[in-house]
């Protein structure tokens, strides 16, 4: 590991101060971070502390919505009452990620801006864009179990890995950062990239700023309908192959509104809003759901090892939306 200073920061305007300066990193659970520094991917020169900023509170926000701290950790979000009530859909996503020691550690901030999970990414003795851009992808023609299907590009094939992104893909929340320069609210379908020809690039977030607090609008009509499916080679401890947060808006037996996000398949949770429109007025199933589904895949491309995905992907669209329309006493085993 490569040396580098260690700053405890006193108030957000000192921690942005230091983040100023280049190759300043800013860390609080370091669930990711560090094994980044371990293994030489990343070689911050200087990393802040920014645990003790106060932006760890989980509280009402406008319109009945609620206000997540980014330095909240991963199981306080979960277990929270008002996110287990009102956001059932974000709490599931939380729990099926990570262990419950990581949990306990990682923070709201740090999720959203983890690394992807791609083998080569990792190792600093192979070629990777996202790395060493203008190096290659041997991801393409290579170890491509857990890569992308939608959203790739020649330089990139890699998958973003949150669990908790991806539902709050779902639920419309925004990214709130601050910078020396000032605020900036960033909605979430804006803060994650696809490849492009800038793979290193995972979000859209510049430097120097940080994330203080994420916002979810009021999302009650979602709650009694929604599920979160991981799908995955173990039970525990194990990145998705595909995910899906689905929720729906019921009307008796008609679908008012639906909010369906993708998690294992691209570079960012993924989100076709066409798809949710397809299922405006009509009565849950498994026409209506399939349909939905292929449009969500539409350009859904495997690279061989993970070719099985858009088959997997299609068939987890359609059993999250059959869950979801059951209702969250269904999905508990509370069948009426």
């Amino acid at each position: 590991m490569n040396p580098f200073t260690f700053i405890q920061a006193s108030d957000v305007d000192a921690a942005l101060a230091r983040l100023a300066a280049p190759g300043a990193r800013p860390i609080a659970g370091g669930t990711n971070l560090l094994d980044l520094m371990k293994e030489g991917v990343m070689q911050p020169g200087e990393l802040v502390d920014i645990n003790g900023l106060g932006l760890d509170q989980i509280e009402d926000g406008p319109g009945g919505g609620l206000r997540l701290g980014a330095l909240a950790r991963n199981a306080d979000t979960a277990y929270h009452p008002k996110v287990a009530e009102r956001y059932p859909l974000l709490s599931a996503a939380i729990l099926a990620g990570a262990s419950p020691q990581l949990r306990n550690m990682a923070t709201n901030g740090g999720n959203l801006l983890q690394r992807t999970r791609c083998y080569y990414f990792y190792d600093v003795g192979t070629p990777c864009n996202k790395r060493e851009p203008g190096s290659g992808c041997p991801a393409k023609d290579g170890l491509n179990r857990l890569h992308a299907i939608l959203g790739t590009s020649e330089h990139c094939i890699a998958t973003h890995p949150s669990d908790m992104c991806v539902a709050l893909r779902a639920l419309d929340a925004v990214v709130h950062v601050r910078s020396a320069r000032g605020t900036r609210e960033i909605p979430f379908a804006d803060f994650h990239r696809l490849p492009g020809d800038r793979p290193e690039l995972d979000s859209t977030l510049e430097p120097g700023e940080l994330v203080t607090h994420i916002t979810l609008p009021d999302a009650s009509r979602f709650a009694a309908h929604s599920t979160y499916l991981k799908v995955r080679e173990r039970l525990s401890y194990a990145f998705a192959l595909v995910s899906v947060a689905a929720a729906l808006d019921m009307e008796g037996g008609t679908i008012r509104a639906a909010r369906i996000a993708l998690g294992g398949v691209a570079h960012k949770p993924w989100r076709v809003e066409e798809a949710e429109a397809s299922l405006e007025g009509k009565a849950p199933g498994p026409d209506a759901f399939g349909a939905a589904a292929d449009i969500m895949l539409h350009g859904a491309k495997g690279y061989g090892q993970n070719d099985f995905k858009l088959t997997l992907a299609r068939n987890a669209i359609a059993q999250a939306l059959t869950t979801a329309a059951r209702g969250l006493e269904y999905a508990k085993g509370e069948r009426p």
